[in-house]
């Protein structure tokens, strides 16, 4: 029994585990190819839809009407979560990302092919909200595996930085698909980005899953999966498991996503309809300090998620949460002055905030669940709490705002968020790698 203690120490001064570097290219480049898909949408529906599908001479109606759309693909996601949460279980992670990839590519190529209301009437609402609905089911299958592909091929004691790799692929999507609606923006009249050049940006998504599926197709199944695998230890019913084993895990892992969620809606969605309608600010200027605000996150997401390897990451986030809800007011007042400086300022700032959130986010769900029933509860964490989280803030938002007239509501359903981020954090677990490190050594041997 001496050889695996001697191995131990070569194992930890090793620059990088086997496959490690390529696994956290495929979960970053998958997830940012996806993400992207979703992000154009996201933007669409708070500046193109409502005008395009959702015609009405209430322009307020049509809001709601298109952030409802926006958030199906929420109410998509748990779907996705327990169809390929069981199968990544059951059968291995790689084969199920390449279909989620499949599916969130085929649906926005779709989208942007779709005729609009004045073409084939309420048929076009129709055919969006399903093809809404197939992203959001993908997303749902997606995330879960793109975390475990990156965390399982890497260092079980640094799941942090290594889990981080799927939590960049939505800034780097967003910054993608922020610039290229901005660009569509500056360079387009009004008219012929609301008549044909939104669809571009869609259709780009094509060129994107070619060479996300080059990426994915190439992989090997996780050393993890192979050692549950070899050992015949594969859950026969991983939901079922999840919710009757391990309900305190999934509750704390759903909960301490809800103050991100609604953070990141409320920067990249809300504010491109507050700032332009009620402040006067372009299309383009909204655009581009959400595109900045990005670019910083690239590089703050990973950091956050190795921080949280070095300090206990339960801490860092829950003092990210806290931060977030003492922030949201001075993010309104600063930009009551109609400064496209100051909002890029306070869109920077928020997003450096979520990133601290969202950087340990997937190590800290991951690490909630035995590695037999990561997938599955994962995804079930996730997408559940995207449901109470993301799906319906903007609408909340949009409803808050509309029946007050002003941003204090808004503030104040921040402030709850935190709060239900913060007690999932007390009710969950710290990182507990022994059973990581011998599938790993196992896996390995």
């Amino acid at each position: 029994m001496s050889a695996p203690h001697q191995a131990s120490p070569a194992s930890a001064k090793r620059k990088l585990p086997p496959g490690a570097l390529k696994a956290y290219i495929a979960s970053l480049t998958g997830t940012s190819l996806e993400y992207y898909d979703f992000a154009i949408y996201s933007v669409a529906s708070a500046l193109v839809f409502p005008k395009i599908f959702f015609p009405n001479d209430d322009e307020f109606v049509g809001l709601l009407l298109s952030f409802s759309t926006f958030a199906v693909g929420y109410l998509a996601r748990p779907i996705g979560g327990i169809i390929f949460g069981r199968l990544g279980d059951r059968i291995g992670r790689k084969h199920v990302l390449v279909t989620t990839l499949l599916l969130i590519g085929v649906a926005t190529v779709l989208i942007g092919l779709l005729p609009d209301y004045s073409v084939i009437g309420v048929a076009a609402p129709i055919i969006l909200v399903l093809l809404r609905l197939a992203q959001g089911i993908g997303v749902g299958g997606e995330w879960g595996g793109a975390v475990l592909l990156s965390a399982e091929f890497g260092d079980a004691k640094k799941r942090g930085f290594w889990s981080s790799a799927a939590q960049i692929g939505p800034p780097a999507g967003n910054l993608m698909a922020n610039g290229v609606l901005a660009l569509l923006a500056v360079t387009l009249s009004n008219e012929a980005f609301l008549s044909w050049g939104w669809r571009v940006a869609f259709l780009a998504s094509a060129l994107l899953v070619v060479f996300g599926l080059l990426i994915r197709l190439k992989l090997e199944e996780t050393p993890v999966f192979k050692a549950i695998q070899a050992h015949g230890e594969q859950p026969k019913a991983p939901i079922k498991e999840v919710f009757t084993k391990e309900p305190r895990a999934l509750v704390a892992a759903a909960l301490a996503r809800v103050a991100p969620d609604v953070l990141y809606s409320l920067l990249t969605v809300f504010v491109a309809v507050y700032a332009t309608r009620e402040l006067g600010m372009t299309t383009s200027n909204v655009l581009g300090a959400i595109l900045i605000g990005s670019a910083f996150q690239l590089l703050l997401i990973p950091v956050a998620g190795a921080l949280t390897d070095r300090f206990n990451r339960r801490l860092v986030y829950g003092l990210a949460a806290i931060a977030t809800a003492a922030f949201i007011p001075l993010f309104f007042l600063m930009i009551q002055g109609k400064s496209v400086a100051m909002l890029t300022v306070g869109i920077v700032i928020g997003l450096a905030l979520h990133a601290f959130m969202y950087g340990p986010q997937a190590a800290y769900i991951t690490e909630q669940f035995p590695a037999r029933l990561r997938y599955a509860g994962s995804s079930l964490a996730y997408t559940l709490a995207g449901v109470i989280g993301g799906a319906i803030a903007p609408l909340v938002f949009t409803a808050l705002y509309g029946a007050s007239g002003n941003w204090y509501p808004i503030a104040v359903y921040l402030l709850v968020a935190s709060v239900v981020t913060v007690v999932g954090l007390a009710l969950g677990r710290d990182p507990d790698t022994e059973e990581e490190e011998r599938l790993l050594q196992e896996a390995r041997a």
